[in-house]
């Protein structure tokens, strides 16, 4: 039985405890829940990328993201998502601000020919520039991938670049700039081969002449002009 004495004692003890910042619950009156980000995530965002480009997805672990990232797994996960994610975002940017010599090509460029001739060459300079890795992350990033919609989703972007070729060669042939009898769907699977050999002679460690080389031989076997004329 407590007397009176120690039950006061108690709730003396009791109400210092309560008001001393941090007691019984170790929270702080008036804290604001969360932490504010204290990173650049654009940066964050390039170093992932570069991380990527270099090794793969599958043999780039989180714990690697978070060192090349220079923030934690709670600040990664709040900022990009879990892994595939930061990925998929990965894989948008590096398209815009290091593959998008592609599409340029095929979209300035008046006819298949020039525009895939512009491209290997292009090719040959963007997989062997300094200051990254060499070569195309996605040709690249999905080796050894144990997780097939990241597999998935490289190879479909591989597969749609061959197939934008193709339809731009198929609209010259019906233009009479190239023969009627050519193969569009292997002359446009022969460039996407150039495009995936390339990139992986430049992790090889090719020059930009030697691609350049290339480049011109793989043009050589291409149709000549047509009928048209006009």
């Amino acid at each position: 039985m407590v007397n009176d004495d120690g039950a006061t004692r108690g709730e003396r003890h009791g109400t210092a405890q309560a008001e001393r910042p941090g007691a019984s619950t170790g929270k702080v009156k008036g804290r604001p829940r969360g932490r504010p980000r204290s990173f650049d995530r654009e940066t964050a965002l390039e170093k992932a990328l570069l991380a990527f480009w270099e090794h793969g997805y599958e043999a780039t672990s989180v714990s690697d993201l978070t060192r090349v990232m220079d923030i934690g797994a709670p600040s990664l996960y709040a900022a990009f998502g879990d892994k595939q994610s930061l990925f998929e975002e990965v894989v948008q940017v590096y398209g815009t601000r290091y593959g998008s010599f592609t599409d340029r090509a095929l979209a300035e460029e008046p006819t298949a020919r020039a525009a895939v001739e512009r491209m290997l060459r292009e090719a040959a300079t963007a997989y062997t520039e300094p200051g990254h890795p060499h070569g195309c992350l996605v040709v690249h990033a999905a080796a050894n991938c144990s997780t097939p919609e990241v597999e998935q989703s490289l190879r479909d972007r591989r597969n749609a670049s061959i197939a934008a070729f193709e339809s731009r060669i198929r609209a010259d042939v019906a233009a009479g700039v190239l023969p009627p009898g050519t193969d569009a769907a292997a002359l446009a699977r022969h460039t996407g081969a150039m495009i995936q050999g390339m990139s992986q002679q430049a992790r090889d460690g090719a020059s930009r002449e030697e691609l350049e080389a290339v480049a011109e031989i793989a043009m050589s076997i291409w149709p000549r002009t047509g009928t048209h004329t006009g």
